[in-house]
């Protein structure tokens, strides 16, 4: 059974279709790239399947059990996290604490955090951020970071729910380019280790060629490509559509862990 299925998942917004049958499936340990113009119909998509929004018809299936209807924090509790364009960490309390928040939340333990809260899951917390290279920074407080390394924070927070699907709206948004390299690569590693299905968009192409499994490219609402980086690469109606020079691009060696 894969992970997610996506059956002809339509929304309109007064006239406009934002999406038209857009179906598709994403399995254990794959990372899929959703990949078009702006106003394509990623953020929608993003939206129905997290249940920010409810579509208008279709269905979205996570291991069996249909989405659609729930709240987004009951679709969190089945194991579907996500991470946002803008981050947003708690500035005031350290690296740490914010993952400790996330683990304090995710065991129901919420009702017992005073005084305790500063000793709930903090191994637990430590390793979190030592996969995503963070551990060093753990008593430092968010709001003195750089937004790369506020963006690992995110990732261990999401990762604190123990998630088999993650959702990833623009991941790498704001990041020097060489810390969209980093983080995606890493990302790629944790997702392997986990066997984490992972949807993302992205607007840099070498951050989706170097790391995604497979690749979809949606135009005005509908899925006009799917297949691996290379193929998509060398789809014309993609090159025409979305990539431009699309056809001259050549993306640098995967990594060895990918």
């Amino acid at each position: 059974m894969s992970e997610l299925t996506v059956s002809r998942l339509s929304k309109s917004f007064g006239g406009v279709r934002a999406l038209n049958d857009v179906s598709f499936r994403l399995e254990p340990g794959e990372l899929l790239a959703m990949i078009g113009p702006n106003g394509a119909g990623k953020s929608t998509c993003f939206n129905c399947i997290n249940g920010q929004l409810r579509p208008d018809h279709g269905s979205v299936q996570f291991v069996g059990r249909d989405l659609v209807g729930l709240a987004p924090r009951a679709i969190w509790r089945l194991g579907v996290g996500r991470t946002f364009q803008i981050t947003a960490t708690f500035g005031s309390m350290t690296v740490a604490e914010n993952v400790q928040m996330a683990l304090i939340s995710h065991h129901r333990r919420s009702r017992a955090l005073w005084p305790l809260a500063t000793r709930l899951y903090r191994d637990e917390a430590l390793g979190l951020l030592e996969s995503v290279s963070m551990r060093d920074q753990a008593e430092r407080r968010c709001n003195v970071l750089a937004y790369g390394d506020l963006k690992r924070v995110e990732l261990a927070v999401a990762l604190a729910h123990d998630p088999r699907l993650l959702l990833m709206d623009e991941p790498t948004a704001g990041m020097a380019p060489k810390e969209r390299i980093e983080l995606m690569g890493l990302t790629a590693q944790i997702v392997g280790d986990k066997n984490i299905a992972v949807l993302f968009t992205e607007h840099d192409m070498d951050v989706v060629f170097a790391n995604a499994s497979r690749i979809i490219v949606l135009n005005r609402g509908e899925i006009v490509a799917e297949g691996t980086p290379a193929a998509v690469r060398a789809n014309p109606l993609v090159q025409e559509v979305y990539l431009g020079a699309g056809s001259t691009y050549k993306p640098e060696a995967r990594p060895a862990h990918a």
